[in-house]
């Protein structure tokens, strides 16, 4: 089985539709109880996983997507959900500089408008330009953009750092962005 499509799989789940296999997630806390995700997930997808499978790629995720509970009975994705969640994150200062990787064919839109959330709940910046690349990378030809985080901050803008590292805000104006 490839682990890497049904960690895909399990994040489209986690963060966007925990309905495709007939699960519910928290409201606070975004958890899902993972006996539940597994019966679903082998219920109603092409997946089959157990228990030791589902901590094996939580435990072998490069980016830390996820989280299982201190008492082991619920998973769920560090940031990124499209659905309506709370997870309790406190404010922080940014760096003075973060960045957003997005691809070539975004960059008018955001030069115009902004960087806005879309479908997510936050922005998502990068600490380094090699993690923008990345993300990049996966909408197209990428482009890095240059973010005046600490300017953003000290005007009241409010930051949150997820517990995998990424910076979250609700929107970047335009005026804070350069392309790189």
């Amino acid at each position: 089985m490839d682990n890497k499509k049904l960690s895909m799989f399990l994040c489209r789940i986690l963060r966007h539709e925990p309905e495709v296999i007939g699960i519910k997630i928290e409201k606070y806390g975004a958890w899902a109880d993972i006996d539940e995700l597994i019966k679903g997930i082998n219920a109603h997808s092409k997946f089959k996983i157990d228990r030791a499978l589902l901590e094996q790629i939580v435990r072998e995720d490069n980016k830390q997507r996820y989280k299982i509970s201190d008492d082991g009975k619920k998973i769920r994705a560090s940031q990124g959900h499209s659905i309506d969640v709370i997870i309790e994150m406190d404010e922080k200062e940014p760096p003075e500089i973060l960045y957003h990787g997005t691809a070539w064919h975004n960059v008018d839109s955001i030069i115009k408008d902004g960087i806005n959330s879309g479908e997510r709940l936050y922005v998502h910046l990068s600490k380094d330009e090699p993690t923008a690349l990345t993300v990049g990378q996966r909408h197209g030809k990428p482009v890095i953009l240059k973010v005046r985080s600490g300017e953003m901050y000290r005007q009241g803008y409010i930051f949150y750092l997820s517990e995998n590292n990424v910076w979250l805000t609700k929107f970047v104006p335009k005026e804070f962005i350069s392309v790189n």
